[in-house]
């Protein structure tokens, strides 16, 4: 459901102050896209329906009905998404969330592989039963995509078989020497592991962390490598536990460090209440965590993109400052392009913000969005439960760390 509000869009043409620049762009408009001005909605009429749930209730201030689309409300998402930008709908599974969480890039192959939803509505998964791991071709998607000139195809997708070690697979990062890293939330007596994963046939897998000095983790959530020193960073949260496929939690929810070279563990960040996606900037010195404290219906609770320095020599995480409070829901995992620009998804497609904390501009997909991962220069594959979107961008966007 969207909440709207009728504006008057400038045409073809904007004339659009770009807030984050301190410039004023002129351009062109691009397809498959709409101007929101904050000035448009920061007044709204007396007779206005406010939203009661940022879940299900999408605000879409320019009333456009066509999704997906690109949503502009700042200057310098033009430079994000370019000047042909498109959103396409590349597979899809009405009954079953197979496009949940886990996304990796491979440019050798142009695959992408990604986990089903994990013990949550359509996921076909619980305390009886994992989650199941995919990859889809994306070179298979795109000449489906030009040969069928429609913006909706179903490309194929293969299932990768994973050891029984390997449960509820739930965040990944990569590649690592040809190794997916898969962060899994384990399934009843089953462990919270990291694991290792060869993205090529038979797959074989190494499990690298299943304990916290002899305790389990509650639910592992998501991971990713820092860029500069290789170490491993993941999040722990308790969504095992409220899907019911893990015992109750023991430990708080935290974000932990994995160093690669000695296998040793700790703590780097504490006091949040549901930790989700973790990201960096290229250098390094940043770090972003996902809050989802919000979710399962708890709207005072956090829905909120925290930002961190990374200490140089500890890599703890210091200095914790708010980037952005997400108005869909709460937000999921988080990419980083190579201009510092945050990625989040969340309920209602996928949020863009400037490292100031600035709204660039949205992926308007009006449902929700637990993941999405760079696919080289120019792309971004999106997952969204039942769906999988591919979105094309401009070529000089880049990800950091996929």
């Amino acid at each position: 459901m969207t909440i709207t509000i009728s504006v008057a869009l400038l045409g073809a043409s904007i004339a659009y102050a770009n807030i984050h620049q301190g410039r004023a762009v002129n351009a062109a408009l691009p397809p498959q896209s709409v101007l929101v001005d904050p000035k448009s909605f920061a007044v709204l009429p007396d007779d206005f329906s406010y939203r009661t749930d940022s879940f299900n209730q999408h605000f879409n201030p320019t009333n456009s009905q066509d999704f997906p689309t690109f949503q502009v409300f700042n200057g310098a998402f033009l430079d994000i998404i370019g000047s042909s930008p498109s959103i396409s709908e590349i597979a899809s599974n009405s009954s079953f969330a197979f496009a949940h969480e886990a996304p990796v890039y491979i440019a050798e192959t142009d695959e992408v592989f990604f986990a089903s939803n994990d013990g949550g509505p359509l996921g076909m998964s619980d305390i009886n039963h994992n989650n199941a791991f995919f990859k889809l071709n994306l070179t298979e998607a795109e000449q489906m995509l030009s040969s069928g000139g429609s913006q909706t195809v179903n490309v194929p997708i293969t299932q990768i078989p994973l050891p029984d070690s390997i449960q509820m697979t739930n965040g990944a990062t990569g590649p690592s020497n040809g190794n997916l890293i898969l962060a899994n939330s384990g399934r009843g007596t089953i462990p919270s592991t990291i694991a290792l994963v060869n993205s090529k046939p038979p797959h074989n897998a190494t499990v690298i962390l299943n304990n916290y000095f002899g305790r389990q983790f509650n639910s592992l959530n998501d991971v990713k490598v820092h860029p500069t020193s290789g170490n491993l960073f993941f999040t722990d949260t308790i969504y095992g536990f409220l899907n019911r496929f893990r015992d109750t939690p023991l430990l708080p929810g935290q974000v932990y460090r994995f160093d690669m070279d000695t296998s040793a563990v700790r703590v780097v960040a504490d006091n949040i209440d549901k930790p989700n996606g973790i990201a960096f900037t290229a250098d390094g010195k940043t770090a972003y965590i996902a809050d989802t404290g919000a979710s399962g219906g708890k709207p005072t609770e956090p829905g909120t993109v925290y930002a961190f320095d990374v200490d140089p020599t500890t890599e703890t995480f210091l200095n914790r400052r708010i980037l952005a409070y997400i108005d869909a829901g709460v937000p999921d995992g988080l990419q980083v392009d190579v201009n510092g620009n945050v990625y989040t998804a969340c309920a209602d497609g996928v949020q863009v913000f400037a490292a100031d904390g600035t709204l660039l501009g949205k992926f308007f997909l009006d449902i929700s969005s637990a993941n999405m991962v760079f696919a080289g220069p120019g792309r971004m594959v999106i997952l969204a439960e039942t769906k999988v979107f591919l979105a094309k961008i401009a070529p000089t966007t880049k990800g950091v760390v996929s």
